[in-house]
C-alpha cells in the first residue's frame, strides 16, 4: 500500500499503529497522519521512555513537537523501572481519555502485547534481577538461555540478551515459564483489527545506507557530547542504557576504539537490531498493512 492511500485511510476515526525497524521513517509517517487528520503521537519504543537519551534514540525534536502532541516520550527517568505493563497502563489511560491516538514503535513487545495482551506476570525480586545481570556480565548468554524451559526457549529470541534475561528472571522468580504465563494473557487492549495496523517495509538493501546517514546525523548532531554526560552514570546493564550506539561511543570516549571505528561498529549494531526488528513483525505481525519505506 502506497503513502497516499495510507493517509486516506487513517482519515477514519479509528486509532492508528506504526511499527518499523529503526530509521524506517515511521515516525515520520505517524507526524504526517497526525498532521492531516489530527490526533496524539504515541510513543512505542522502549528506549523512547526514558528521559537520557534524546539524539541515540532519536525522539522527536522541537520541531516535531510543534507540529503535532506527542506523548509517552522522555518521561521517565533512567534509574526507574519501567516495563510493558506501565507502557500499557499509561496508554489505556489515554485511550480513557477519547483522543484518537497514533501509536509508533520499533518495540515489538509493545506492540504485541497492546493487540494480543500480556500475561499479568509478578514483579521480579531485585536479588534474582541482580544475578541475571551479574551471570550475563561474566558468562554471557548461553547459559542463561540453556537454563529456560523448552516451550519459553523455541517461543523468545534467543539471541536479544534482554529478553533472554526478563525470561530466565520470570522463570526463577515464578518456578513458571514465560511462555505459560503468556499462555494465560489477558484480553487485549486494542486488538489490530479495530485499528489502522501498519508495518513499514525496509528491505536492507535500502536501510543500510539510511541507518549510516541517520548515525552521522546523530554523530553531528552531538550525540557524542550526549555520551560524555552521561558516561559517569552509564550502566550498559540498565535498560534505559541499552540505547543503540552508546557502548560504541562509551568505547570511545575511554580511548579503547577510534572515533570512525566506533562509528562503524554502531552502525553494525543498528543493523542486527533492524534485522531482529523485521523478523518479529513478519511473525508476529502478518495480518497488519505493509507499507513502503518513507522518505527521510
Amino acid at each position: 500500500m502506497q503513502r497516499d492511500e495510507v493517509l486516506d485511510l487513517a482519515g477514519r476515526d479509528r486509532p492508528v499503529l506504526i511499527a518499523g525497524p529503526t530509521a524506517s521513517g515511521k515516525s515520520a509517517l505517524a507526524l504526517a497522519i497526525a498532521e492531516a487528520h489530527g490526533g496524539l503521537i504515541v510513543n512505542a519504543d522502549a528506549l523512547q521512555v526514558h528521559d537520557r537519551w534524546r539524539i541515540l534514540t532519536a525522539r522527536p525534536g522541537a520541531a516535531d513537537l510543534d507540529r503535532a502532541p506527542h506523548a509517552l516520550y522522555g518521561h521517565v527517568p533512567a534509574d526507574r523501572d519501567y516495563s510493558v505493563g506501565h507502557w500499557l497502563r499509561e496508554v489505556a489511560d489515554l485511550m480513557a481519555r477519547g483522543e484518537r491516538l497514533v501509536i509508533v514503535g520499533g518495540t515489538g513487545l509493545y506492540l504485541s502485547a497492546l493487540t494480543d495482551g500480556l500475561a499479568e506476570i509478578p514483579p521480579v525480586p531485585p536479588g534474582i534481577r541482580h544475578e541475571a545481570d551479574s551471570r550475563l556480565r561474566t558468562a554471557g548468554l548461553a547459559p542463561l538461555l540453556h537454563e529456560l524451559d523448552a516451550q519459553t526457549r523455541a517461543r523468545i529470541d534467543g539471541a536479544n540478551p534482554a529478553r533472554v534475561q526478563r525470561a530466565w528472571e520470570v522463570l526463577h522468580a515464578t518456578g513458571r515459564g514465560l511462555a505459560a504465563w503468556q499462555d494465560a494473557t489477558a484480553p487485549a487492549l486494542l486488538p489490530a483489527e479495530r485499528a489502522l495496523a501498519l508495518v513499514v517495509e525496509a528491505p536492507p538493501e535500502d536501510l543500510g545506507p539510511r541507518i549510516a546517514a541517520r548515525f552521522d546525523r546523530m554523530l553531528a548532531d552531538g550525540a557524542l557530547d550526549e555520551m560524555r554526560a552521561n558516561l559517569s552514570d552509564y550502566d550498559p546493564g540498565r535498560p534505559a542504557d541499552r540505547a543503540i550506539g552508546a557502548p560504541e561511543l562509551a568505547a570511545h570516549l575511554r580511548g579503547e576504539l577510534s572515533l570512525p571505528k566506533a562509528r562503524d561498529a554502531a552502525i553494525i549494531a543498528t543493523r542486527q537490531y533492524a534485522k531482529r526488528q523485521r523478523t518479529w513483525f513478519r511473525k508476529r505481525m502478518r495480518e497488519w498493512i505493509r507499507v513502503p519505506l518513507t522518505k527521510p
